[in-house]
């Protein structure tokens, strides 16, 4: 599983595999609805009477990005066909457009006749039902749409336009699509074909010895037939090299407003951290939605999949986002949130981009007995980015236009929802959604979420909630200290879990207790931090030699060993961040920066060719596991970076002793 390019503008989202197949197209919101749903658009070559789709073994393929933007930069050599590809990927930065740039290299001593095939395998609205495939002669461009979603597809050559089209059905009895038709190099012209149906478009060019030449092709997303048509004449008007050129300018310019003085961080580490904040940005919906993660192949494994807006990934993204920069990105975001809170107050697990609530899987009754299916860090760190962000950019603006429907509702349930007798909140899932109880980390967030909410109201003159909000903050920590510090293991417990109608410590070794720190609940050098996380680093981390933490002691989720001891878990990309940045916040001298800086470079040199950083890795083998690219992976590696780059400064102009 991975989708080794994404590309994308915040109104659509388009992913490439590792063939340069088309696998995903988002439209028109980041995440929802997927137009290909993880089918293959493929992309063939027909030179000397031989025909070869970018797939098989000859091909040797390299993935990446011009620097600095979302313009990919691929090399795809055969050299059986005697044939090289260089080819660019972009979304234009205001427009639903998709254009691609192919410059075909012919590595041979004869002038040769060149084809270039592009398969288009939609399904709209994410269903093969209904969907019609058309030639349009009025522009020479073959058309895919259903209700009020329409894809346009064009290009040319130095020889013209489209060359040769076909229409067809595809995966619908013996049919398997107008891919097969391209592989004689001749396209049947068939003009229209409704159902379950593709297209095949082809451009022809004459490669002289040692020479080259450039195809363009592009495709247009509109609402209906006449928005794809002007759309479409516009690229053709501007010219794709152009367009192409502008966005990589668009990009670089983006980036200008992140970290420049990054201190002893080496080349490759400012790179990964200027490529996550792209990729970041793809993965964030122009209407707030802040996606988790867009790869479709998490599917074959549940039939569900990453493309929700996780209240807590989303506030977390954020936070990274505005500590490195972009407020404008993420502010949005909030305002999503505020739309999508509950009348009680809370956030439920998981949203659809559009803001409507998503799947879950978390009851409202088990065994008798009624559950809020919440995970009430959700709620709380949503308060606690908010006023991070507040705290860094000082516009007062966004926290007043929340402040009735987001801070005091949220805050208020906050307070409301707390455990009698404990000081603690009550029960909810935990940040990895998988049990059911009084988690430290949620407990902690509350408590950061809490003293946002106390911040905001005596921002604003409305002091009696302040002072409410603060109160009922100071007693949530007193009762974190009380119940969820053992002294006998010397170090937090993961949560409380009802055993026999009595509260018992779940003392599973747990990363998340990083957030005692992250959200003020204690200083870094406390002690009961440190030897928190002195257990962490000694019992989470992977003893093999790819390393990394894991999330807790034998975690199951894409379980690849039984050796407890030396694998607790696989390694995440964010768990082992979140040491890192332990150690960067625990650190007095520059010396003591190595650590976190080799942290910083290993997740650098375990991202795929293309930069992508996948959710977890494969122990022994390094390979990506579960989904690529994470969103949270690469905004925690932001988030490290900025703090990285900050505390070197600080320590870098400290006077020595």
């Amino acid at each position: 599983m991975a989708r080794h390019l994404v590309i994308g503008n915040g109104k659509m989202l388009l992913n490439l595999d590792d063939r340069c197949y088309i696998r995903d197209i988002y439209y028109p919101f980041i995440g929802q609805l997927n137009h290909v749903g993880g089918q293959y658009c493929r992309l063939g070559v027909w030179a000397d009477g031989r025909f070869t789709w970018l797939h098989e073994p000859d091909w040797d393929i390299r993935l990446d990005y011009i620097e600095d933007s979302l313009v990919t930069n691929i090399t795809a050599r055969n050299d059986s066909l005697g044939i090289e590809l260089d080819m660019n990927d972009g979304i234009h930065q205001r427009e639903c457009i998709y254009i691609k740039r192919v410059v075909a290299r012919n590595l041979r001593d004869e002038a040769r006749e060149f084809k270039l095939f592009f398969h288009q395998d939609l399904m709209i609205d994410g269903t093969e039902v209904g969907d019609t495939a058309a030639y349009y002669p009025e522009n020479n461009t073959v058309f895919h749409y259903k209700r009020s979603n329409y894809f346009m597809f064009n290009g040319f050559s130095d020889e013209g336009g489209i060359a040769q089209y076909s229409t067809g059905i595809k995966r619908f009895h013996s049919a398997e699509g107008t891919w097969r038709d391209a592989e004689d190099g001749m396209l049947m012209g068939n003009t229209i074909s409704q159902g379950s149906v593709d297209s095949t478009i082809s451009f022809r060019t004459a490669l002289p010895p040692h020479g080259e030449k450039s195809i363009y092709y592009w495709m247009s997303v509109g609402k209906h037939l006449e928005e794809v048509k002007t759309l479409n004449a516009y690229v053709a008007d501007n010219h794709p090299e152009k367009l192409l050129s502008r966005m990589v300018i668009y990009w670089k310019q983006w980036l200008r407003r992140a970290e420049t003085d990054f201190g002893n961080l080496p080349a490759e580490v400012v790179r990964m951290f200027k490529h996550s904040l792209l990729i970041v940005r793809t993965q964030i919906d122009e209407g707030g939605a802040i996606l988790a993660a867009n790869d479709t192949d998490i599917l074959q494994y549940n039939r569900d999949h990453y493309s929700y807006m996780w209240p807590r990934d989303g506030a977390l993204i954020a936070d990274a986002m505005s500590l490195a920069g972009y407020q404008s990105v993420i502010s949005p975001f909030f305002q999503f949130c505020a739309s999508a809170l509950s009348p009680d107050g809370y956030l439920y697990h998981k949203y659809n981009p559009d803001g409507t609530v998503g799947s879950s899987w978390h009851p409202y009754v088990v065994q008798g007995s009624r559950r809020l299916p919440i995970q009430e860090d959700e709620t709380a760190l949503v308060l606690f980015a908010l006023w991070q962000d507040y705290t860094r950019n000082q516009v007062i603006e966004l926290p007043q236009s929340l402040y009735t429907n987001l801070i005091r509702k949220a805050g208020s349930f906050l307070c409301e929802y707390m455990e009698p007798g404990l000081h603690l909140p009550k029960p909810s899932y935990d940040l990895w959604e998988e049990r059911y109880g009084i988690w430290t980390y949620t407990a902690a967030s509350v408590y950061g979420g809490l003293m946002a909410a106390s911040f905001f109201t005596e921002l604003f003159g409305d002091y009696e909630r302040s002072d409410y909000f603060r109160s009922t903050a100071d007693t949530l920590k007193e009762g974190i200290l009380t119940h969820l510090w053992d002294e006998e293991a010397g170090r937090f417990a993961r949560g409380l879990v009802q055993k026999d109608n009595r509260w018992v410590k779940d003392m599973t070794l747990e990363s998340s207790l990083y957030f005692i720190v992250e959200f003020g609940l204690l200083p870094v050098d406390d002690p009961r931090v440190v030897r928190t996380m002195e257990a962490i680093k000694e019992g989470l981390s992977v003893k093999t030699h790819i390393g990394g933490v894991a999330r807790y002691t034998n975690d199951y989720y894409f379980q690849q060993s039984g050796e407890i001891d030396k694998v607790p878990g696989n390694p995440w990309i964010i768990c082992t961040l979140w040491m890192a940045e332990y150690e960067i916040e625990s650190a007095d001298t520059v010396e003591d920066l190595k650590r976190p800086l080799r942290t910083l470079q290993w997740v650098t040199k375990h991202a795929l060719q293309s930069g992508m950083l996948p959710e977890q890795l494969n122990p022994y083998s390094g390979e990506p596991l579960s989904v690529a690219p994470l969103t949270w992976s690469h905004a925690t590696f932001v988030h490290a970076v900025c703090k990285y780059a900050k505390k070197y400064k600080e320590l870098s102009r400290r006077p020595e002793d």
